[in-house]
């Protein structure tokens, strides 16, 4: 056999393994767990993933190209930088920020960020590392995202951005924002690491902000395995995070390719001598951050499918929706932000206060049962061990952020979550019901 043909032969075989192994997954009530999320994937990723193996690449390469092209296309974004994470993603949303590139624009220790306090770490974290205040809004129940009203109060003379999540695939109100934004001349950035597929106004989020994170981690909406992206239609911003993400270089000259400026030897740059190499000039304290192409094949299979699995979490929101409106009197339902139309990550559930029992009892019950169940992330991250003495402030109290903290919780409604186990889960919540009544 020819090289053509042994490489269709092990794709193929390939291909014949992944059926085997996702055929006799059968679903028993009571005795398989329903998980909150986890990838779905089958023998299209699987051959993705070889073909890009046997072609040798191991950095980013072919795959990553291809991925941040249709990336791009599917936000309409003029660029989309591939990265090891969702969290290194937010990490090079701030700090590129606060670039020397940036000259006056750029964010210095001190300044202040708008941004909450429920949410998931590493929205918060990049701010405390790049010594920035973060300024922390309370979030309005059932879509718990930030209260516009109280991000109009947090704006002041240091307020240089906004970085918010689009919480749980719900967008926030955009249009506040923005005017806010606008107004004040800050920055916008969105974390929409839970939130691909989501559209306001008919406009995907990760499209309006000035940078916007995304994550591929097995939980989103597609997987990488590990994996994220920053995107952006600012060209500027696109070198400053290929710097940060690259070790810091200032050339911009993709892998294997040499004097695409045509200067590579002729510029003066810091206090090095007169034309240094170029490609080994830093300016900036960088990273490491990059990917590699065997995710990027995987995950490209993936983006392929994202409309169907989009689909399918909005099938589940509402079955469950639909089916626990009955103990509405109990429980805060979620509710999508006006103008949008979420592809949601989850679905949300707060135990009101007069509810006569609590959180751990419910959610006790449904995890003895096999549903698989999280809090939303770090409750209040300012009462976490890892922020309690950072420097923020707070505007308006954090109640609402509290009770969160306290009493809210979610469950699936991945593509994983199929016409069987969603009614196992719908099930479960009524024998709670039945019993606690």
């Amino acid at each position: 056999m020819n090289e053509a043909e042994i490489r269709e032969q092990i794709l193929g075989l390939a291909r014949r393994l992944c059926r085997m192994r996702t055929a006799d997954h059968v679903f028993v009530p009571g005795r398989t767990q329903v998980h909150y999320a986890g990838r779905v994937f089958d023998e299209e990723e699987m051959a993705s993933l070889i073909d890009c193996a046997l072609d040798g690449w191991l950095t980013a390469g072919p795959y990553a190209e291809r991925f941040e092209r249709a990336f791009s296309d599917y936000l309409g974004v003029g660029h989309t930088l591939l990265v090891n994470s969702g969290s290194s993603a937010n990490l090079l949303c701030v700090a590129a920020l606060t670039s020397p590139k940036l000259g006056d624009r750029r964010l210095r220790p001190g300044d202040e960020v708008i941004t909450t306090a429920a949410g998931f770490p590493t929205t918060l974290a990049p701010l405390v590392q790049h010594q920035l205040v973060p300024v922390c809004v309370d979030v309005d129940l059932g879509t718990y995202n930030a209260n516009p009203d109280l991000l109009r109060e947090a704006v002041s003379r240091r307020t240089r951005a906004i970085f918010l999540p689009h919480t749980l695939g719900n967008p926030f109100d955009l249009d506040a924002v923005h005017r806010i934004a606008e107004k004040h001349s800050l920055f916008l950035l969105e974390d929409n690491c839970d939130s691909l597929g989501s559209r306001y106004d008919g406009k995907p989020t990760g499209s309006f902000g000035h940078l916007a994170s995304h994550s591929f981690f097995p939980a989103h909406h597609i997987t990488m395995g590990e994996g994220g992206a920053v995107v952006t239609d600012d060209q500027e911003l696109a070198r400053v995070v290929a710097s940060l993400r690259d070790w810091g270089r200032d050339c911009w000259c993709e892998p294997g390719q040499s004097n695409s400026c045509g200067q590579r030897f002729t510029q003066q740059h810091g206090k090095l001598p007169l034309g240094y190499d170029h490609k080994y000039v830093y300016s900036h304290v960088g990273y490491n951050l990059k990917l590699t192409d065997l995710q990027a094949a995987f995950g490209l299979a993936q983006l392929g499918k994202l409309p169907g699995f989009i689909e399918a979490r909005k099938r589940n929101f509402t079955r469950f929706h639909q089916h626990l409106t009955r103990y509405a009197d109990r429980l805060i339902l979620p509710e999508a932000t006006p103008h949008s139309d979420p592809a949601w990550f989850a679905f949300p559930v707060t135990v009101r206060p007069e509810a006569g029992f609590s959180r751990g009892e419910l959610v006790g019950f449904l995890e003895e049962n096999l549903v698989e169940t999280r809090t939303l992330f770090g409750g209040n991250l300012l009462r976490q061990p890892a922020f309690l003495d950072i420097h923020h402030r707070v505007v308006g109290g954090l109640s609402n952020t509290d009770l969160v903290m306290n009493n809210t919780f979610f469950v699936g409604v991945y593509p994983g979550i199929d016409e069987a186990r969603a009614a196992y889960v719908m099930e479960v919540f009524d024998r709670f019901f039945q019993v606690s009544t």
